[in-house]
């Protein structure tokens, strides 16, 4: 598929589903670092804070909180928020894939279940979504992207509350609908630039040659003049 028909297929499913869509598999390398924040943050948990420490970081932090006003604060945050204007959401899926949807941040968590039950292929199933680590479920739904920390954007798991097989292993996909499945990949195809072909006439452009050089070559044509008080 060429970019303009890329182009043409994420514009058909943003206006169908009336959000900005990706589909693409979840890296791999990804996938590592968090696993390295992870070993960092058990390292942490080796060094001390002492009540001291506290006091220090929070000490000059606590005295700007009193002498600001309320409202100077208000407008703080207000103006912070203004500022924020998305809310990319990544989905990922245990069978190693992520949906992105874009939210706007004032929106509620709920729209983010009830777009999935759009897009999911078996919606009647029950599912719940989680942030990790440490690992919490996502409940309240009145609240905005905002005020959940999920602006300018966020990552959340998908899983569905299914029985296991014989096996002890729950059902792996797919998890989405074929037609939003086929979105995978779309963007990095859009995104890649057609080169641009020559036309005929100028397949020899002409050399434009610098003002500075032909000075140059011009004060070297000319022949030296020997000045007068050594002439003879």
């Amino acid at each position: 598929m060429d970019a303009k028909s890329a182009k043409a297929k994420l514009e058909a499913a943003k206006h169908k589903l009336g959000r900005d869509v990706r589909v693409f598999e979840t890296s791999i390398v990804s996938q590592t670092q968090i696993d390295a924040s992870k070993n960092d943050d058990d390292e942490d948990d080796m060094y001390e804070f002492t009540p001291a420490d506290y006091y220090r970081v929070l000490g000059p932090k606590k005295q700007d909180n009193v002498l600001k006003t309320r409202k100077i604060r208000e407008a703080e945050e207000a103006a912070r928020r203004s500022r924020i204007t998305k809310a990319v959401i990544r989905i990922r899926f245990p069978d190693n894939h992520t949906l992105e949807v874009t939210f706007h941040p004032s929106e509620t968590i709920q729209l983010l279940f009830d777009f999935l039950k759009n897009v999911l292929a078996r919606p009647e199933l029950p599912f719940y979504l989680y942030t990790t680590p440490p690992k919490k479920l996502i409940k309240d739904m009145a609240q905005d992207f905002y005020s959940a920390g999920f602006a300018p954007g966020a990552i959340v798991y998908f899983s569905q509350d299914l029985p296991k097989d014989d096996n002890g292993v729950h059902e792996s996909g797919p998890f989405l609908q074929e037609e939003i499945f086929s979105l995978k990949g779309l963007d990095l195809i859009a995104e890649q630039v057609e080169p641009v072909q020559p036309s005929p006439e100028s397949s020899e452009p002409a050399v434009k040659i610098p003002l500075a050089a032909v000075k140059e070559q011009k004060a070297a044509d000319k022949k030296p003049i020997k000045p007068k008080w050594l002439r003879m």
